[in-house]
């Protein structure tokens, strides 16, 4: 297909909370009428990507570039922290689309990581990016993101799908493994998204109550962030110090398993809502933390994503990029 053939394209980035959709008109052109819309608003995928064109007051689109929270494994799509379930096919059909491409969510997060400059940026601790290396993101928001950024010999960036956020959660000290022990009588198999991800805030800090001997109060996870920022309740402080301590231990075993020298990227929406809570100093110490390659690790940088949508701009690269859908 004519690139010019793929505009104007609706852009959507689908997570277990939210639905953010954009449009952009032409090749080249800013994304423009970003919304936000809560998930629950809408019956289905279909609904919402309607609801959206009805609102802005866009014509039919070209094409479709959609990042969602859930494993893309073929036609039929069942989200994991969302209950829509819904066919590409049909959805592309339903829309009179030419082309539909629907990938996961941190597949079109790490797309966009060429595109970001500094100011979508925030460094944490030192290192410098090697030209051409791979690059690892990890993201905790409804659940717990994870891809990477490989490019070819030909100078193209291929970005990888998983569900890395599954992946057992690693321990490090005897408070650690005492948390652990506890989430596991509770859950059975605890992956790093069961405390790296807005419920997993919730489910450590009953975790740090157990262990302190209090009894938990029913807080959302923007409560238990917002009293650990304030620093108004121990127990909050103490999840956010665990959750930083996970965080940073997760992301230097993506970052050595990539062998991602080109730096660690942190997506996602909790970090930057933690604020001050998130200890920086903590993160990079997990991080590096990892008996011989410490050096290694301490010569590769990570930033904090601090752009709004970057996503959607990494669902409209992957049109121009990926295979066609």
């Amino acid at each position: 297909m004519n690139i010019d053939q793929c505009y104007p394209r609706l852009l959507g980035d689908i997570g277990g909370t939210n639905a953010r959709w954009a449009w952009q008109e032409a090749a080249g052109a800013p994304l423009q009428d970003i919304s936000v819309l809560p998930c629950q608003a809408s019956a289905s995928l279909y609904d919402s990507a309607t609801n959206y064109l009805a609102a802005t007051g866009h014509a039919r689109p070209q094409c479709a570039g959609i990042g969602i929270a859930t494993a893309v494994t073929g036609d039929l799509v069942s989200m994991t922290n969302n209950s829509w379930v819904f066919s590409i096919a049909q959805f592309k059909q339903a829309l009179g689309l030419r082309r539909c491409l629907v990938i996961n969510d941190f597949t079109a997060l790490a797309m966009s990581l060429p595109a970001l400059g500094p100011s979508d940026l925030r460094p944490i601790g030192a290192g410098a990016a090697v030209a051409g290396a791979p690059i690892a993101l990890i993201g905790p928001g409804t659940g717990l993101g994870v891809s990477g950024l490989i490019t070819t010999d030909m100078g193209q960036c291929c970005a990888l799908s998983g569900e890395g956020g599954h992946a057992t959660l690693p321990v490090v000290d005897d408070q650690e493994f005492a948390v652990l022990a506890l989430l596991r009588a509770r859950f059975g198999h605890v992956s790093a998204e069961r405390v790296l991800s807005g419920p997993g805030l919730v489910d450590l800090y009953r975790a740090v109550c157990e262990l302190d001997g209090r009894v938990a109060q029913s807080l959302s996870p923007a409560e238990v962030t917002a009293a650990a920022i304030a620093g108004s309740d121990q127990d909050c402080v103490k999840t956010a110090e665990f959750f930083t301590s996970f965080l940073g231990n997760v992301a230097g075993n993506l970052t050595l398993t990539l062998g991602a020298r080109g730096g660690l990227y942190i997506g996602g929406g909790i970090v930057p809502l933690l604020g001050e809570a998130f200890d920086a100093t903590l993160f990079r110490r997990r991080f590096e933390e990892k008996g011989r390659f410490k050096d290694y690790l301490s010569a590769i940088p990570s930033w904090i994503i601090t752009a709004s949508t970057p996503a959607l701009i990494g669902a409209s690269r992957a049109l121009d990029l990926l295979p066609a859908g």
